[in-house]
């Protein structure tokens, strides 16, 4: 059974940092590029970060110099390393799998609020 766990989410101040986990099992993690996506309501889902399976990160341009996307192949885990958090950061964020399959999380809610 194919499962990814979101975690870490949470309240933070402006400024503030959190770490995101996605934890997965079922498919043969390394092989997959992994990616981080958020959502505001109303809005449509929209890319944060992405690392492949050979570790090539990229990330949109308004979390550059902010947010860090890595993985351990052996945890089967990717990590959001988020900092200077600001309020428009706000938002569901989203674990996505993409190989031979798509897999997505069930999300872990991000809150920057003062």
């Amino acid at each position: 059974q194919v499962q990814l766990v979101e975690s870490g989410g949470g309240f933070v101040q402006p400024g503030g940092s959190l770490r995101l986990s996605c934890a997965a099992s079922g498919f043969t993690f390394s092989y997959y590029h992994m990616s981080w996506y958020r959502q505001t309501p109303g809005k449509e889902r929209e890319l944060v970060a992405g690392i492949s399976s050979g570790g090539i990160k990229n990330y949109a341009e308004f979390v550059k110099g902010r947010f860090t996307i890595s993985r351990d192949n052996v945890k089967n885990t990717v990590y959001l390393q988020m900092n200077s958090l600001k309020p428009e950061d706000t938002a569901v964020f989203y674990c996505k799998a993409l190989g031979r399959n798509v897999y997505w999380g069930q999300g872990t809610q991000v809150t920057v609020s003062s």
